[in-house]
């Protein structure tokens, strides 16, 4: 059998600044990453002295993007079909303002659902968990928040918002935006007595201006 006369293979020799980069690289990724199992593990773990300790930091982390719900694996019947729908307001260069049609954002969610055997968890829960989660913050009276949550509840609905809509409408730039929510009761089968379900509730929330930091990511 002849021999081969193919060179033999050259292992890849890492100089030392790469493999100190590469190390420090690793340690940082590791850290972080037990960090925030830490953090999840603090949210989850009944009240103790280190949980009340860090309390601001580990929510600070862990809302509204990483919350920890057990409606995710056992959730409630739905009672209310709830919509969602946003309007923005834009100004030209000479600040002549202009309020835009409504859009339905949670039709949007429907639409990209329907049909689609593997539909999308942002599809199903991301509008679905921010309208829950400002609904839970502030009252319904006046729209004041309840909590010290209640704030960052209104950030977040209102970048899913302006992020869906973008950041100019007709070529004028997004100043404002304003949801409005409607709340219909599902109706009981045709074949229980219970009494017809109300008329459907119609929530409209403040104007809110639209800031640079709302736009990030979308000119």
């Amino acid at each position: 059998m002849a021999e081969s006369t193919d060179p033999p293979p050259v292992r890849r020799a890492w100089s030392a600044p790469a493999r100190v980069v590469l190390g420090a690289s690793a340690a940082l990724l590791i850290t972080a990453t037990g960090l925030f199992l830490g953090a999840v593990f603090l949210h989850v773990a009944p009240a103790n002295p280190l949980s009340r300790q860090y309390r601001e930091q580990v929510d600070g982390l862990i809302y509204p993007e990483f919350e920890q719900n057990w409606k995710l694996f056992a959730p409630n019947p739905l009672q209310q079909n709830v919509a969602v729908d946003a309007r923005v307001r834009t100004a030209s260069a000479d600040g002549e303002a202009r309020v835009h049609d409504w859009v339905g954002l949670t039709a949007q969610d429907i639409a990209a659902i329907r049909g689609n055997p593997a539909p999308s968890h942002a599809d199903q829960n991301l509008l679905r968990r921010a309208w829950d989660f400002y609904d839970g913050s502030h009252s319904a009276q006046d729209e004041s928040a309840t909590n010290p949550r209640g704030r960052l509840a209104e950030e977040y609905l209102k970048r899913i918002a302006v992020q869906r809509i973008g950041a100019s409408v007709d070529g004028r730039p997004v100043v404002g935006v304003e949801l409005r929510v409607t709340s219909t009761t599902v109706a009981p089968p045709a074949w229980d007595d219970e009494a017809a379900p109300p008329a459907p509730k119609v929530r409209e929330l403040p104007w809110w201006p639209v800031k640079d930091e709302d736009l990030r990511g979308l000119r």
